[in-house]
């Protein structure tokens, strides 16, 4: 079984909430696009001027991912 992938963005501010939410759209827009195997998105309001957006891959796929979108960090993604 391969290793699930958190891809994150970071937006900073006072609309960063509203950006977040907004390109969570253009995640999932991606990924019905690439016809990606797993469909794991969403965005997380951290504070008053931070959230963020993110998408889960696979390993096979976060090359390819990385490389389109330009996500600003990663981590090993745990389902809870």
């Amino acid at each position: 079984m391969s290793r699930k992938i958190k891809l994150i963005w970071d937006f900073r501010g006072p609309a960063s909430a509203k950006t977040a939410e907004h390109h969570e759209i253009h995640l999932k827009e991606y990924i019905t696009i690439e016809k990606l195997p797993l469909n794991i998105t969403g965005f997380e309001i951290q504070g008053e001027m931070q959230a963020i957006a993110f998408m889960v891959v696979t390993d096979e796929n976060m090359i390819q991912v990385r490389d389109a979108l330009k996500p600003h960090r990663g981590e090993l993604y745990v389902e809870s």
